[in-house]
């Protein structure tokens, strides 16, 4: 039984053969690859990260509150705002 296992592994083992030249796969398209950096300096795609003050972070729970406060206070501001005189 030993033996036929020894014969399984050579056989899964073995290089399997292929046509390619060397070149990656038309489906392989690493034009749009990122690369992530490593370490505390690192940063994420898109994303920002924002430390709040700790009496802050104590009122909300998690990142979709801390938007959701925020959008409103960008609605509130906006429509708050006076409208400039036109030139005309």
């Amino acid at each position: 039984m030993h033996e036929k296992q020894q014969e399984v592994r050579k056989m899964l083992m073995k290089k399997a053969k292929t046509d390619d030249d060397g070149e990656l796969r038309p489906e392989y398209n690493l034009k749009n690859l990122r690369v992530r950096k490593v370490g505390p300096k690192r940063s994420s795609f898109g994303n920002y990260t924002i430390h709040l003050a700790p009496d802050v972070a104590e009122v909300f729970p998690d990142s979709e509150s801390v938007n959701e406060a925020l959008r409103f206070l960008i609605r509130i501001t906006q429509e708050n705002q006076p409208s400039l005189p036109s030139n005309g």
